[in-house]
């Protein structure tokens, strides 16, 4: 009974696998080619959908089948062992309450962009407070008298809890904030000058998807406002955008989006259509679009391949020569974007998000004040004032979609990143010479070898000590960051 019971709950596994899989395509739909008239009617679309994935999360026969159930092998533990997690999690949140919170983040996504686009928060505010309300319910349910951010910040990155969060970014802020302010008062780095059309900017960040491995017979590029990859397996899809002034946010968005993109391609087909068939936490996938863009596309070698790609492609812009380029690249600068931001800068970003989030949940910050918060907070870490809402308290979409607990992922992805970064380079000695090839080949094939193939079945920490021999530090990433902008600023 036992190995019956495993067959036929991994099969009604994989139906309910499908079916998140449809959902995720409908908000993939939502951020593309959606008609903007169609808001409503997505909404309850949605929440129709998360119905039926929440009742058969919930149904009694996986309780039944988990408790029968008898794994064959280790996979197949890993599989017990995320079913039993999923449907623990999904048991303690009432099905009227999923059901809510799908149709009222649908329908807040799209409040969000128009809100975004007249730069005017209080549109926007008093459907976030909606949000914000309807977290801590499901955070209080499942928390089980716990941390409730905590709870919500499993769902994304399974054990960590944000105590040990801020103590990693307690010990990082010190050495970002003074390479930040070391780079900040020497040389002015140039820009790229020029206008740079949009459909160049597409066919060049499509030849660089495919030099990183994304894979076109599985999946597309298309433009967005906010960059993003979704799904999983045999349909891994991603999204970039465009300015005419800044071919780096293209590119460089593309790049991060096909690391994650190739991590779900990337993962051993005979887990497909599992609970293992998916990365294993948002630290992880991060951890891959992270490298992908930064180690390896920001790189000195990869930087002077690029910079033929850009002339050949644009002409003149206004960089003299592969070294300035890769100056240009990684130059540090001012600004409001967190994903246009430079490798330091980055992380203080997250950290901002993560305690202002933090303090919404736990209600010591009302939505009402959390503009005025965000700009506090900004101006103390950056120095200078927010200018306008678009670039400060709306310029992410993820508070719209209820996705709390995710912004310190971004900052421990990094962490994650150069941990296998420092572990890739004692395995590929002379990765410079196939970078400065355009071939990020052998980095590629190492993480998939090591890390994207194992999708869900070892835990998160576990995942980056396997690869790299020991467990995660923020030890490499900062002495990467050191290396690599003490000399581009030197002191």
């Amino acid at each position: 009974m036992s190995g019956r019971a495993f067959d036929e709950l991994l099969a009604y596994q994989r139906e309910t696998e499908a079916l998140a899989q449809v959902a995720g395509r409908l908000s993939w739909d939502q951020e593309t080619v959606m008609p903007r008239g169609a808001a409503a009617q997505r909404a309850e679309e949605m929440g129709a959908m998360e119905a039926v994935l929440h009742a058969r999360r919930t149904d009694p026969r996986v309780g039944d089948w988990l408790a029968a159930a008898e794994a064959p092998d280790d996979r197949g533990a890993a599989q017990l062992r995320l079913i039993r997690r999923d449907h623990a999690r999904a048991c303690a949140v009432p099905a009227d309450l999923a059901t809510a919170l799908a149709r009222l983040t649908s329908r807040a996504q799209g409040v969000w962009a128009e809100a975004r686009e007249m730069s005017d928060f209080s549109l926007f505010a008093p459907v976030l407070d909606e949000v914000v309300r309807l977290k801590r319910e499901e955070g209080a349910a499942l928390a089980r008298g716990g941390d409730v951010y905590d709870a919500l910040l499993d769902g994304f990155e399974p054990g960590a809890t944000a105590a040990e969060l801020q103590a990693m970014f307690d010990e990082m802020r010190p050495r970002l904030v003074a390479l930040r302010l070391r780079a900040l008062d020497g040389p002015e780095r140039a820009a790229v000058q020029g206008r740079f059309d949009a459909a160049e900017q597409m066919r060049l960040a499509r030849e660089m998807a495919e030099r990183f491995g994304y894979d076109f017979t599985r999946g597309r590029v298309d433009q967005a406002v906010h960059p993003f990859s979704s799904g999983s397996g045999d349909d891994v899809r991603i999204t970039t955008r465009t300015a005419p002034d800044d071919p780096f946010n293209c590119l460089y968005s593309t790049i991060h989006e096909v690391g994650h993109a190739c991590y779900e391609q990337g993962i051993d087909r005979a887990l497909h259509m599992t609970p293992a068939g998916h990365g294993v936490s948002m630290g992880v996938h991060e951890s891959q679009s992270r490298i992908y863009e930064n180690q390896l596309g920001r790189s000195r070698a990869f930087c002077h391949f690029l910079y033929g790609r850009m002339r050949d492609t644009f002409g003149e812009i206004g960089v003299a020569d592969e070294e300035a380029f890769y100056a240009t690249v990684n130059r540090l600068h001012r600004g409001y974007i967190r994903t246009e931001a430079d490798e330091v800068q980055y992380n203080l970003h997250v950290m901002l998000r993560f305690d202002l989030e933090r303090a919404l949940i736990a209600g010591d910050l009302q939505v009402a004040d959390l503009e005025a918060a965000w700009n506090d907070r900004f101006a103390d870490d950056f120095g200078y004032p927010v200018d306008r809402a678009a670039n400060g308290v709306l310029q992410d979409v993820h508070w719209s979609v209820g996705l709390f607990g995710y912004f310190p992922t971004y900052a421990l992805g990094n962490v994650y990143a150069g941990c296998l970064h420092a572990a890739l380079r004692r395995a590929v000695p002379d990765l410079d010479a196939h970078l400065a090839e355009g071939e990020p080949g052998a980095a590629t094939a190492w993480l998939r070898e090591n890390v994207q193939r194992h999708g869900g079945l070892y835990a998160p920490r576990e995942v980056i000590a396997r690869a790299c021999g020991a467990g995660p530090t923020a030890g490499p990433l900062l002495d990467y960051l050191d290396g690599k902008f003490g000399a581009l600023y030197p002191a």
